[in-house]
């Protein structure tokens, strides 16, 4: 396809927008958590939510080199794990080795892949079936999905760290030192651990609807990857992920940027995605919420692969 100059919409020096935005998102996280309960809870934990789900998209961001050059400060300013689940150094090894396009939705090697290999789906108990399809709406993930993610996120690193993996263990114990501190903050505040613990689940929650359909099984690698057009609350709290051709094929360009790239050359993404393209994710709701996207097993796996 052809394309735009990507160099003109790499940064070149630090992003202040960026970096204000995390702390702005931290800022508001205080708000919900130390200032809001005393108003109205239900409004604590809903901004709680939002903000959760924000700092998950601003570690991705940070994942691929923002808002400065020297990773070790960006790593440093997403150091809280505000969503008290998920490691960010498992979540930034698990993510780069997803980016190699060739393996997206590969049972075994794509780390991120909802798809099993059918052999293995046709050996499986039926209620563990039947809670795979449940996942496979879109209700289904936003419902079970953080739970099973969760579930088969540290059954699988436990049998690395058993293993002997480098870095593993290390990523969740210092998960666990922030997680601790994450959960003093909430103790010491007037937001409940009930609560906190809802929005938590709320923000997990939120971003399934993101990676419910970004990715689906095609023989093209580009065309495996999604476009959701909306550009609108969705889009700003998933940093614009919603562009997910976009973002695949250029992961160095910042979240401010992939709106003006995907312009530049919409028929191109357009084409290179062989048109899974969707107008909002209005319409992912209004398809998928109770029907599913994909099968289980993958419809193009072979044996052997």
């Amino acid at each position: 396809m052809s394309e735009p100059h990507v160099e003109d919409y790499l940064p070149d020096g630090p992003e202040w927008g960026t970096f204000a935005l995390i702390l702005t998102c931290h800022a508001f996280w205080a708000l919900a958590v130390f200032v809001l309960p005393q108003v109205s809870m239900a409004l604590a934990v809903v901004l709680a939510t939002l903000m959760i789900a924000l700092q998950c998209s601003l570690c991705h961001e940070v994942i691929h080199g923002h808002p400065f050059r020297n990773q070790r400060l960006n790593e440093l300013l997403v150091f809280l794990p505000l969503n008290l689940m998920i490691p960010y150094g498992r979540f930034r090894d698990t993510h780069l080795a997803h980016h190699e396009d060739d393996r997206l939705t590969d049972p075994y090697d794509d780390p991120e892949s909802n798809f099993h290999d059918p052999v293995v789906w046709a050996q499986m108990p039926k209620w563990r079936q039947g809670l795979l399809r449940m996942n496979n709406t879109l209700l289904g993930r936003m419902l079970i999905g953080p739970i099973l993610g969760q579930v088969c996120f540290v059954f699988s690193d436990a049998k690395l760290i058993r293993a002997g993996q480098p870095g593993v263990l290390r990523d969740w114990i210092l998960h666990g030192l922030g997680g601790l501190l994450v959960l003093v903050l909430v103790v010491m505040s007037p937001m409940s651990l009930s609560a906190y613990l809802l929005a938590a689940f709320a923000a997990l929650s939120l971003l399934k609807v993101r990676t419910f359909l970004e990715h689906r099984a095609h023989d093209d690698k580009h065309g495996r990857t999604a476009i959701v057009e909306g550009q609108g609350v969705f889009a700003f709290l998933f940093l614009n992920n919603n562009l997910h051709i976009v973002h695949h094929m250029h992961p160095g360009v910042p979240w401010h940027r992939l709106p003006d790239l995907y312009r530049a050359d919409k028929s191109g993404y357009q084409r290179a995605n062989h048109g899974y393209v969707l107008p909002s994710y209005g319409a992912v709701f209004a398809r998928y919420f109770l029907r599913a996207k994909d099968p289980v097993p993958h419809p193009l796996w072979q044996a052997g692969e």
